[in-house]
């Protein structure tokens, strides 16, 4: 029940009461006469400012009193203040160690106050709604996937770095978010209890749910990055990046600069050959350069680059790398997620596209034995 269909009954109730107050004040009331004693006037004094008291007091302490929900069960009434109101999320069933990598300590947060804050870590909370759903059940995918297969019980189940993922607590998203913190957490909460402990399967098992920012216009099949071969982790269409800020980069090297990275010696800019091969994707599968190989992979971690999708223009005595798209390529794109959000998908769409074959289930169901921790 909202407040709006209370103040009229509220409004009648004071109305009645300021009726019969009135009507009280009239039944006492006599012809004031001049020979009338001081005690009988202050005594009508007295009454009228009691009930002119009971009125105001009255009144604020209905609109603020619980009231009954349409179920039966009692509920605060809340105040047109203009606040915003807390998302609400459920007890979550088990908690997550991450190991702290700037403090090397370990924080032991609530499993859907972990996916809330990696999902403010990892993705502009300017994103659609949609896209942040599907980034919740990436996320809470991703941990439950981890706890079920930790093999080392002495460690911390995740880090807080890129390596797993991006984790800031309350006072770190609080300095990031800057004066934006209660907006853009509110909207946050509001994805992931509307998405609560759902996880992604793949044979009634949570799958690896990987995810980058940006995609060159398609993902990445895994192996063709990682050496195993999944089946839920195919290319697929990414159309909707290549607007998006990440999609394209340089990055520039002189031949010395990419000697002493690569450890090894090149001809001079003249003689320098340089092939490329390419995955499905268009990413690059293998590059010579001289005498030597490298995996796109290789090079653009090597190198820094934002992607492993990259063309190189020989000039100066430089190297020009041009990439496309930001990230490993493999699974679910971000960017890509937000475009299919702004066109209407619902984040089970967005899902089921960037991860082939998955269904949607839940951690109680999938994962019984971390829920009775």
């Amino acid at each position: 029940m909202k407040q709006s269909k209370i103040i009229p009954k509220i409004r009648k109730k004071n109305k009645q009461r300021k009726s019969q107050s009135l009507q009280l004040l009239q039944k006492n009331r006599k012809p004031l006469r001049l020979n009338k004693s001081l005690s009988s006037w202050k005594a009508s004094t007295v009454l009228f400012l009691s009930s002119l008291i009971t009125i105001i007091l009255v009144v604020p302490t209905l609109i603020v009193v619980p009231f009954m929900s349409d179920t039966g069960e009692q509920e605060a009434a809340i105040e047109q203040s203009g606040e915003d109101v807390e998302i609400a999320m459920g007890d979550s069933p088990f908690s997550v160690e991450v190991m702290r990598a700037s403090s090397e300590q370990v924080e032991s947060v609530p499993l859907e106050t972990y996916v809330s804050r990696v999902v403010a870590s990892e993705t502009p909370a300017e994103f659609e709604l949609e896209a942040l759903k599907a980034q919740a059940l990436a996320a809470r995918t991703f941990i439950v996937n981890r706890l079920l297969h930790q093999d080392d019980a002495e460690k911390a189940d995740v880090t807080d770095t890129t390596s797993d993922q991006v984790y800031h607590n309350e006072q770190e998203l609080r300095t990031t978010m800057g004066s934006n913190y209660e907006e853009d957490m509110k909207k946050v909460k509001q994805a992931v209890a509307e998405t609560e402990g759902e996880i992604l399967t793949y044979d009634d098992t949570p799958i690896t749910a990987a995810y980058f920012s940006t995609s060159n216009g398609y993902t990445e099949n895994s192996e063709d990055y990682w050496e195993n071969e999944v089946p839920y982790l195919r290319s697929v269409e990414s159309p909707w990046d290549t607007n998006t800020p990440k999609f394209m980069d340089q990055e520039i090297f002189s031949v010395a600069e990419m000697e002493n990275l690569l450890e090894t010696d090149l001809p001079s800019m003249n003689d320098l050959s340089i092939t490329l091969n390419r995955t499905e994707s268009n990413r690059v599968d293998q590059m010579t350069i001289g005498e030597e190989s490298y995996s796109g992979r290789d090079m653009r971690e090597t190198l820094g680059l934002q992607s492993s999708d990259f063309s190189i223009e020989k000039k100066n005595d430089h190297l020009i790398f041009t990439t496309k798209g930001y990230g490993h390529g493999i699974g679910m794109s971000q960017f890509g997620a937000n475009g299919m959000a702004e066109e209407g998908r619902t984040y089970q769409e967005i899902v089921k596209h960037y991860y082939q074959g998955v269904e949607i289930d839940t951690v109680s169901n999938i994962a019984p034995t971390l829920v009775s921790k």
